[in-house]
């Protein structure tokens, strides 16, 4: 499974990266490999307020519908329009293409609760 030493994790396997003050979300390489073949993405509405770990947008796929939980406690800024006719690319490239919105972060300090790259590594290898 391809992990990002470039990232940080949340335990339900969503990742998110850190430019100024805006996190990129989106799920792991392990979360789309668990969810099968992705059809449809719902992500959050622009400007929708956030706490950290709470249900912020939903994937379906041929196996289920499942909440995807934002690690950081903020506002959406900006939702991935590619996803609309191309759900799959949280299969294809999850870590690039396939991100799912980007969240202003209100409290920088809860990146610290997040998992490193090692300890993600270790979470999915049990």
């Amino acid at each position: 499974m391809n992990v990002p030493d470039d990232l940080k994790y949340a335990e339900s396997h969503e990742w998110i990266r850190i430019e100024n003050g805006i996190g990129t979300v989106g799920i792991t390489d392990h979360a789309q490999a668990e969810l099968t073949d992705i059809v449809f993405v719902e992500p959050p509405k622009v400007g929708a307020v956030f706490a950290a770990k709470s249900a912020a947008a939903v994937v379906e796929s041929v196996k289920a519908a499942s909440d995807i939980y934002t690690p950081v406690s903020g506002e959406v800024v900006e939702t991935n329009p590619a996803l609309e006719s191309n759900p799959a690319l949280l299969n294809t490239d999850p870590f690039v293409e396939g991100w799912i919105f980007k969240i202003k972060l209100s409290d920088p300090g809860e990146l610290d609760t997040l998992k490193t790259p090692e300890a993600y590594r270790a979470q999915i290898s049990e």
